[in-house]
């Protein structure tokens, strides 16, 4: 693409001697008379360079050259100053003001021509570097933005989610099958101490609550489906494949439970009389998206949750209940004493169930 030349000179012959010197090269050329003509015409032609007379009526080149400084626009175009005042106080004056050179009246054609030359590639490594700053400056505002929103998400959402959704992994959001294990986990006596409570102190006690089971949750490396007032569901091996699921989930449920019995001290001089219930189910289920766009949750359908739902309803406070199928999987690791079968709900079988103990 040519280079753009603005000359400005109130002199029409001095247009046109320096309208003939460019005119072997490949520039396009645009004059202006004065000094408020070529501010108008910086604005719209946008010039590569300009050659700028000193003495000029309605405004002269100093001035000219200060109007095109403090634009934001203008700041980055190399101005040649043309005159015959020729002091070495002329000169600095016009380099104070702005100018990039400075060639005096009678000029000399191949000087003028080396001068521009050089304003050229001046202009050229400007622009380079505008664009580079301007590619840093989406670079790193991109980063920001996504550094903001992984903040965001993960006050929402579990670490491993939110940056299965940032990294736009579409296998995310489709429904698939996967083998899992679920944890169900209730306050028992949560019911009665809330409907005693005032909101505010419920709340609070919530979040304290949440933010010890979510830390123990983040440690086993388990996804955190949801909160549901004192209710907390953890998913392990998925959406992020998760070696020894079923052993992880145990652990993080036993950790759990003496985590709140720890917390039980300070709850009873509260006077809340609060335990902590846990059912585990492992086997395969459906996960995926569900809800509609602008609010959208990650979870599981099928028996399985329904299984570890059901096992954590009739756990007593202090139990981590689990089925047969699961516990199979567990005992060479993990105490466990049998509990009568039980007929739970959605059910349509007596489920063996075992309370969890301890780890071997």
């Amino acid at each position: 693409m040519p280079n753009k030349i603005l000359i400005v000179d109130d002199e029409p012959f001095n247009l046109d001697l320096l309208e003939q010197e460019l005119a072997d090269y490949d520039y396009v050329i645009e004059r202006a008379s004065d000094g408020v003509e070529a501010l108008e015409k910086a604005d719209v032609f946008k010039p590569d360079v300009i050659l700028l007379d000193y003495m000029m009526p309605k405004m002269n080149g100093l001035e000219v050259v200060k109007r095109l400084r403090q634009n934001e626009e203008h700041k980055g175009i190399p101005v040649i100053l043309l005159t015959a005042k020729a002091t070495q106080e002329d000169k600095i004056a016009g380099l104070d003001a702005g100018a990039d050179d400075y060639v005096t009246k009678p000029f000399d054609s191949f000087e003028l021509l080396a001068r521009v030359r050089a304003m050229l590639r001046i202009k050229q490594l400007h622009d380079t570097l505008d664009e580079w700053n301007r590619t840093l400056a989406d670079k790193v505002k991109r980063q920001v933005d996504e550094l903001e929103r992984m903040a965001r998400l993960k006050r929402y959402l579990s670490p491993q989610i939110a940056e299965k959704i940032l990294s736009e992994d579409d296998h995310l959001f489709k429904t698939h099958r996967r083998e899992i294990t679920i944890v169900f986990l209730d306050l028992r006596g949560f019911t009665a101490f809330s409907d005693n409570a005032e909101p505010e102190e419920v709340m609070d006690f919530l979040r304290h609550y949440h933010s010890e089971m979510g830390t123990l949750v983040f440690k086993f490396e388990g996804t955190l489906e949801r909160f549901v007032g004192d209710g907390i569901v953890v998913i392990f091996n998925d959406p992020i494949p998760c070696e020894d699921h079923v052993h992880k989930a145990a652990q993080m449920a036993i950790e759990m439970r003496d985590r709140v019995k720890e917390l039980r001290t300070a709850w009873r001089k509260k006077g809340y009389d609060l335990d902590l219930g846990v059912g585990i189910a492992a086997g395969y289920a459906t996960l995926g998206t569900m809800g509609f766009e602008g609010r959208m949750d990650y979870g599981t359908v099928g028996n399985l949750p329904n299984l570890a739902a059901r096992l954590c309803a009739e756990a007593k406070g202090g139990q981590i209940l689990t089925d047969q199928k699961t516990m199979s999987r567990l005992e060479e690791a993990f105490e466990a004493e049998p509990i009568q079968e039980l007929n739970l709900k959605g059910i349509n079988r007596p489920v063996a169930a075992f309370n969890i103990m301890a780890h071997k």
